[in-house]
This record gives C-alpha cells, structure tokens and sequence, in this order.
C-alpha cells in the first residue's frame, strides 16, 4: 500500500510544497506498532493507505514519536507534504478552508482503510470511536518538522496494585501488578535516572545508534482511585527505554531491589536479564513539544546536526530516535 521512498522529496516543505501538521490520537491494540511491517497492519500503514486513496499516489508520513505494537497515542503528531495543487483542491471549489475540508476527507477515508484493511475491528460504527483518529490537520509554519523539530516527548503509564484492586474495565490500559507498591520507593528510585545520562542499561540495542538521553522527568502518582500513573518525559527515547525503565523501577517500588540499584543499572551500561520490560498496553504517548514557530527550522537543523555527530556532546534535545 505503500512504498518506501516518498513521493515529494524530505524537507521543510520548500516553495512548491505545503507541509501539513497533523495531530494524531490512536488505540494501539489492533496495530503492530507505528512503523510500516510487512504483512502486519500498522498505524502509518493505515493513514498512508488513506492517503494514497485521497491524493491517488503515495505520501510518506514523518512521526514524531515513534511507537511499538499495542502502545497507545493521546497526542502523536506526523505532518506530511502536499503540493499545492492538492492542498487547494481539497475545498472541490467551495468556499471552505482547505484544512477544515482535508480533515474531513481524511477521516471518511481512514475509517473506509480501518474497514478494509483490519476486517472491521478498528472500524467506527454508530456511536463509536474508530482505533485511529485525526484530531486536527493544520497548515504548518515554516521550518516544522515533526520529528527533528520535537522539544520533549511526554508518555504515562497506569499501574494497579493489590492497594488498588483489580478493575477489568481497565485491564486494556492498565498492568495489574499482583503485590503492593510503595509509591514513595518508586519516586526515590526514579531520580537516580534523571538527567543527561547514557541509558544502555534501558534500550534495545541497535548498531550506530546513540543511548545517551536527557530522561526531564519521571515520577509516580497514585491517583484518588487508587491507580499509580507514571509519567516519564525526555528530549527522545530510544527502542523500548520507557517499558525498560517503568519494568526496572517496579522491581524496586516492590520492596525487591533498593532505590539505589536503578543508579547502579545505570553505571552498569549493560541491558541483560535483570532489564525487565513492562508490558505495552498501559502505555501512552500523551504530548510530544515543539518550539515557536520562529524557532521551528532551528531547532530541527540542531537536531539533525547533532545526531550526525553521533551525540558526542549531548545536549538537551540532541537526539531524535523516539521508539517504545
């Protein structure tokens, strides 16, 4: 459904083109993650299919954040480049703003994808919510990319213990945790990570890649329900760091391990067993930042520049790998 180069060259869009913003909620259940796979549905590969049958040819999507099978989305965002031509034609003639009649097209045309491409199960139906939802689709200022332009991204992750008892109305965006968690425990473990630190310990291993990160926050809440809600907020992540690190510090909020043993996995530098995966589907990415637009091409030049280098010295925002 689509290809691996896109139709209209990377960028910032250029004279010829107009880059759209688009604002992306999903439920990540029945996806096998963001990215195209082979043979496997996937978020991208349902918008792309959208798209393809919207303009009749094929545009590739750039992610904010990229996210892995049955992780979920509040606040995702992607843009893509359209020519102008295809940008005013949206309206079909009529006096409509071209985003406001893009959006609307769009939507009708995922729901048909989700239809034909998952045989009904992402589908919307009467007084439903479909899996994947545009919220917004806007003209992006000059400069935006979605991924090299990102300040933070934010996620959360909800957790119930034996304090909180099981809900199974919860249990698809909840991990049941079958022993008591001291919250404070959690908390104390938890700012030994914070910080420009190199996080090897807590992700997946890939050749080239950088795991130094600026982990901006992390910390856990127990709410008036009784249900702890992490939130783990960094320039970027790398491959599977937030499951790694909420798995790592659960081990500790459970009396298991010491606060000071997350430091200790940290000085290591080393993933092995002892880095335990939380599962996927308590996990969300909430927000994802971006700068003013006046600061939009900078920002996205800085982040480029400093991951060619190979994170050497890593700064706040240096790298732009975002995969959980």
């Amino acid at each position: 459904m689509t290809t691996l180069e896109p139709a209209i060259p990377s960028g910032d869009g250029g004279l010829l083109r107009v880059r759209v913003r688009l604002d992306i909620s999903y439920d990540g259940a029945p996806f096998s993650g963001w990215a195209l796979q082979p043979g496997l549905t996937t978020v991208q590969g349902i918008l792309e299919g959208a798209l393809f049958t919207l303009l009749r040819r094929q545009a590739r999507l750039t992610v904010g954040g990229r996210t892995d099978a049955g992780v979920h989305a509040r606040g995702q965002v992607a843009h893509v480049d359209l020519t102008h031509a295809e940008w005013e034609g949206m309206a079909r003639g009529r006096d409509v703003d071209p985003a406001d009649a893009f959006l609307r097209r769009l939507t009708g045309t995922i729901n048909r994808e989700l239809t034909d491409g998952m045989t009904g199960r992402g589908r919307s139906v009467r007084n439903s919510v479909p899996a994947v939802v545009v919220r917004s689709a806007t003209r992006a200022p000059a400069g935006f990319d979605a991924r090299f332009s990102a300040l933070w991204r934010r996620y959360s992750y909800g957790i119930a213990d034996t304090a909180t008892g099981q809900d199974p109305l919860r249990r698809h965006t909840t991990l049941w945790h079958p022993a008591s968690l001291d919250v404070a425990l959690l908390n104390e473990g938890a700012a030994y990570l914070l910080g420009v630190q190199d996080f090897a310990a807590f992700c997946k291993p890939r050749a080239g890649a950088t795991t130094i990160r600026e982990l901006q926050r992390y910390e856990f809440v127990r709410g008036h329900d009784g249900v702890i809600t992490a939130t783990v907020q960094a320039d970027a992540f790398c491959h599977n760091m937030v499951r790694a690190l909420i798995g790592s510090t659960l081990r500790v909020g459970s009396g298991e391990l010491p606060p000071v043993w997350l430091a200790e996995r940290l000085a290591a530098r080393l993933k092995d067993a002892r880095s335990i995966l939380a599962a996927p589907h308590p996990l969300v990415l909430e927000e994802i930042a971006y700068p003013g637009d006046e600061e939009l091409a900078a920002r996205a030049e800085l982040t480029r520049s400093r991951r060619n280098a190979g994170h050497l010295e890593p700064q706040s925002g240096s790298a732009a790998e975002d995969a959980d």
